[in-house]
């Protein structure tokens, strides 16, 4: 059950007010008007700018909306003030008052298999700690972290070559679709939160600094989560896409061998890399073009 005090949707909402910002939660706005629910608002992030030269922009989830021609605002507080039977929230950025909560029932599509990794950055922790699964929970939202209990669980594998892009994608479009069909179908009880709960603490970039005295398939899984980087020439270099070679060590870490790099016990090889001041580009392009001694270490 929920907090005491806190409501749970009807069985079977029909009115649904929905809140959410970036690429992730279109799919579950997108498949909830398409089954055919009432959407009275959507709320979202404010505008800002998404590039250098270009100006403020509206989120994602407001740029669904408005092709599916529903209302959009930016207040929290519309989630309440709407006549919905319930509010889902997706990936919505910001956290909902407990005045908020005690007022709507409110759902929330969360990207694991709760109690493993609530909080942020649930698909890079899982990705990154060498999980080999994750998944899409539906809870009833709680004004604590991502406590709240559980209507169902969906899960998804991850793959050995799997990118956290690749995995939201796959867990954003099989989350919507699950939404959809359960809130149409009878959404049922939740049942309390289970097991021994871990943490996703958003990532900071040392958690995406290569050490290369690591083990080739822990690199991989930071290449894989994004942004991996390390260090040449005492500038960022960022290693965009790589493919893992992994046996004994060949040079010490960090050595550049051919268009690879040592590790601890292996060789990451290199596939599409960004240098300091640049775009990413194919590392044999790179390679051809910086003319590296064989002596090169990166780190």
């Amino acid at each position: 059950m929920t907090s005491p005090g806190l409501p749970l949707p009807p069985a079977r909402p029909r009115r649904i007010a929905f809140a959410g910002t970036p690429d992730d939660a279109v799919p579950a706005l997108q498949a909830l008007a398409g089954a055919g629910f009432e959407i009275p608002v959507v709320v979202t992030g404010e505008p800002r700018r998404r590039s250098r030269r270009g100006g403020d922009a509206p989120s994602p989830v407001a740029a669904a909306a408005a092709e599916l021609d529903l209302p959009v605002g930016h207040d929290p507080a519309d989630l309440a003030g709407c006549d919905a039977d319930c509010a889902v929230v997706v990936a919505y950025g910001q956290l909902i008052s407990l005045d908020l909560l005690a007022a709507t029932p409110m759902l929330n599509l969360h990207f694991s298999l709760l109690p493993r990794w609530r909080g942020a950055a649930p698909v890079e922790r899982a990705l990154l700690a060498g999980d080999d699964r994750t998944g899409v929970s539906l809870m009833a939202l709680e004004a604590t972290l991502d406590t709240g209990p559980v209507y169902w669980r969906h899960e998804v594998p991850i793959g050995p070559a799997d990118t956290a892009a690749e995995l939201r994608n796959r867990l954003a479009q099989e989350g919507a679709q699950h939404l959809a069909g359960s809130l149409a179908g009878g959404v049922g009880t939740p049942q309390s939160q289970s097991g021994e709960p871990t943490y996703a603490h958003k990532l900071t970039p040392a958690d995406r600094q290569i050490d290369w005295s690591q083990q080739a398939a822990f690199i991989d899984r930071q290449i894989r989560v994004g942004g991996a980087w390390t260090t040449l020439d005492g500038e960022r270099f960022i290693i965009r896409v790589a493919a893992v070679q992994p046996g004994e060590a060949v040079a010490p870490p960090g050595t550049l061998v051919d268009d690879a790099v040592a590790t601890g016990d292996g060789l990451v090889l290199l596939r599409t890399v960004q240098p300091a001041g640049r775009a990413a580009l194919d590392a044999q392009d790179w390679l051809r073009g910086a003319r590296l001694p064989s002596s090169t270490r990166f780190g």
